[in-house]
């Protein structure tokens, strides 16, 4: 049995290096891991109490929800600022508080961005509003790649093998969270 984390990445365009840093993360997990990169995203409607009730909820948030359940861990990637989407993605995921596809769920963020942190505070941000919604975030688990429009100009993260013994490590540490019983 694997470990399965869903991957939620914060920007909606193809070729975005923090799409493109999960699509690494999906080739390059460690054995025994299976990376989901949840698509769809854009689908979702802003979080609205109002409509988050099961006569009304939206087709996609429910499918993100229902996705996100069958999760064992999440994964979001992140650029320089928070983007809304993912803001968005983790709202809708934290309902019900306390029984929410989240709650207590280890968590990891990572992100590469323009600057030189390498998206340290959207990564900060992003671990606030997880935590706030009741994941476990992995503190001491890190992962922001700065000059990501310099250093993947040329070449995919998932071809820099320094990024990607970055990440199988982030993805070790989260896959070793997860108790996964025994066959």
């Amino acid at each position: 049995m694997s470990v399965h984390i869903l991957a939620l990445v914060g920007s909606l365009c193809s070729g975005s290096h923090n799409r493109q840093l999960a699509e690494a993360a999906v080739k390059h997990a460690p054995e025994g891991v299976e990376i989901t990169l949840y698509e769809g995203l854009a689908e979702v409607p802003f979080y609205n109490e109002d409509i988050d009730t099961d006569e009304q909820r939206p087709a996609a948030a429910a499918r993100l929800r229902e996705t996100a359940g069958r999760a064992d861990a999440f994964l979001l990637v992140t650029n320089g600022t928070m983007p809304a989407v993912l803001k968005n993605a983790i709202d809708w995921l934290s309902r019900p508080f306390g029984s929410s596809a989240l709650a207590g769920s280890p968590t990891a963020v990572v992100g590469t961005a323009f600057g030189q942190y390498g998206g340290v505070w959207a990564q900060d941000d992003a671990r606030k509003s997880a935590g706030i919604a009741g994941v476990t975030i992995l503190e001491d688990v890190e992962l922001a790649i700065p000059g990501s429009v310099t250093r993947f100009a040329e070449t995919h993260p998932a071809d820099d093998t320094e990024a990607v013994a970055q990440l199988r490590q982030v993805l070790s540490a989260l896959a070793a969270t997860i108790e996964v019983p025994a066959t």
